[in-house]
């Protein structure tokens, strides 16, 4: 058997391997990695020979781990990564042109129906009901979107808000608070299979999932990169950042927004941000943190936006698709009895 692994960010990681019974036989790794001492190759391939097929991701790595020697460095990969390797050579995790995907640009609509929209369509990738999707997002107003485990009053400022027309809304997802100013970001979701991070830990599926975004906006010749946990930055600020949430029918909706165009001064009015969050990024005013993709390239939003089409496009196989009637309905249904109330919005006060 064969499986192959890009780590983002990072090398090519290359397995190949028989199955004796139910456990590995002749396990090689090969790969443009970098690795040393010599020995510590020999090592990972014993450490896999004779497991059992059944072992887990988790499990190989920490295998891999425990047999390296002692003072072994790996640069551009992990024995995570080999593990992620060995179960998609096993076919138990899955690669982006595995499935039928479909990129949906669709109509603007409103914070509370985007979030919506974001369950439904992450639960119907879950139940096979929906194709795999990439979703880019319209908005027909301002907004401040915090993360699911935020205290609303801690973040957000609602005279700053009130005064400068953003609404406030809380996603399912974790992670912090992002200012959506109505035309000025680029967001989009992906809604995939559990199988497609399969043996990824989680700050690798961050760095995975994202990595398609990465090359477009390096095609336009922004030196991005991924910072982990979850932030897209480049060397003169922070573009965007992601956030998460593995629902229980399998489905994972995985969002990012980026900065095209801001005002600093605004963000600092509407957001509550603190010194203790800035206090290690080595700057002195919140407002200096992000640096939009408008300054860093000079092009309409539209234009970044078809560039992140094309390579998403060329990298899955993707076509175009949209938003069903029934899936707007059940939205609009959570936006009724979730989104819009106030139970949600303060379920952390």
């Amino acid at each position: 058997m064969h499986g192959e692994y890009k780590v983002p960010q990072g090398k090519l990681v290359v397995v190949d391997f028989e199955v004796e019974g139910d456990t590995f036989a002749d396990f090689r790794l090969a790969g443009d990695f970098f690795l040393e001492p010599d020995e510590a190759l020999a090592a990972i391939d014993g450490a896999v020979n004779g497991l059992s097929v059944e072992t887990d991701a988790t499990a190989i790595g920490r295998a891999i781990t425990a047999a390296l020697p002692a003072g072994t460095t790996m640069l551009g990969f992990s024995a995570e990564s080999v593990a992620v390797a060995i179960r998609r050579a096993l076919r138990r995790a899955t690669s982006w042109r595995d499935y039928e995907w479909e990129l949906v640009h669709a109509k603007a609509v409103s914070p509370a129906t985007h979030l919506a929209l974001d369950e439904v369509l992450a639960i119907e990738v879950g139940a096979g009901r929906r194709k795999p999707t990439l979703r880019i997002w319209e908005w027909d107003t301002s907004a401040v979107v915090i993360g699911s485990f935020q205290s609303v009053r801690n973040e957000v400022d609602p005279d700053g808000a009130a005064r400068f027309g953003y609404d406030v809304v809380r996603r399912i997802s974790g992670g912090g608070a992002m200012m959506m100013e109505k035309g000025a970001v680029v967001t989009y979701s992906l809604y995939v299979p559990s199988e497609l991070v399969q043996g990824m830990t989680f700050a690798e599926s961050y760095a995975f999932l994202d990595s398609w975004v990465i090359d477009a906006l390096r095609s336009l010749g922004v030196d991005a990169s991924y910072q982990p946990l979850n932030d897209i930055t480049s060397p003169t600020g922070k573009i965007g950042g992601a956030a998460q949430k593995r629902l229980a029918g399998g489905g994972i909706l995985h969002h990012v927004t980026m900065s095209y165009d801001m005002d600093g001064e605004v963000m600092t009015q509407v957001l509550r941000i603190g010194r203790e969050k800035i206090s290690d990024k080595g700057i002195a005013s919140a407002a200096k943190r992000v640096d939009p993709l408008k300054s860093q390239t000079g092009l309409p939003r539209a234009a970044i936006i078809e560039r992140m089409e094309e390579v998403f496009t060329a990298l899955t196989g993707a076509v175009q698709g949209d938003i069903t009637a029934d899936e707007y309905e059940q939205a609009e249904e959570l936006v009724r009895t979730k989104f819009s109330t106030e139970e949600w919005l303060t379920r952390v006060p």
